[in-house]
């Protein structure tokens, strides 16, 4: 569970998340969020969450969004919505920092996932775009598989590889979920008066 002013970072992906609302407070039903990307920053890779809608709102800068195979550049004012079941990815496309305000609904399973991805990022057991390697993969998609699936490798060839792979990789030391980056500390915890907390209505 994660807390209202809580800061997490994923040094790879080049995104800074601050809690608005946690799922501590709603019981892992909702989450809302601050997100603060830099310049190239984008999120591992094209992928579907199953069981989980999420709703962007671009407060300031330039991002770019794939959704359901259509590609559109969103402005500071806009706001997307991303269905359960849709194909979708995005990436900060200006130059400045991108500022998103991102709400997901239910949240705790979604803060899980999140959590082992920065985790695997902060030890460096993640390529420069923030993916897992195969053996790595092979078992979170298989934990989190309610809440993500990537695109690539095709769905066919995931059951069939990762298959092949889940029981080499628990045999090398893998796991699917981590409890210690679900239990590790946030980089920061912002009081009610920082200036980097924003108010949940904006």
């Amino acid at each position: 569970m994660v807390r209202r002013g809580e800061v997490y970072e994923n040094p790879v992906t080049g995104e800074r998340v601050v809690i608005r609302l946690g799922t501590q407070e709603t019981g892992g039903e909702r989450l809302i969020a601050d997100i603060y990307a830099r310049p190239g920053a984008a999120v591992p890779g094209e992928h579907v969450h199953p069981s989980v809608d999420e709703t962007f709102t671009i407060l300031k800068g330039r991002v770019g969004f794939s959704i359901d195979g259509r590609k559109s550049i969103a402005e500071a004012g806009q706001t997307l919505h991303v269905p359960r079941g849709v194909v979708h990815g995005w990436w900060n496309a200006g130059d400045g920092e991108a500022h998103i305000v991102v709400e997901v609904t239910p949240g705790a399973r979604f803060v899980k996932m999140v959590l082992n991805l920065f985790g695997l990022a902060q030890d460096g057991r993640t390529d420069k775009k923030g993916m897992p390697d195969l053996l790595q993969l092979a078992l979170l998609t298989r934990e989190f598989g309610d809440v993500i699936r990537f695109t690539w490798p095709p769905r066919p060839v995931q059951r069939a590889l990762f298959g092949f792979l889940a029981p080499v990789a628990r045999l090398r030391g893998y796991r699917g979920s981590y409890p210690k980056y679900e239990t590790r500390p946030p980089m920061h915890v912002l009081s009610e008066e920082s200036p980097g907390l924003m108010p949940l209505a904006s």
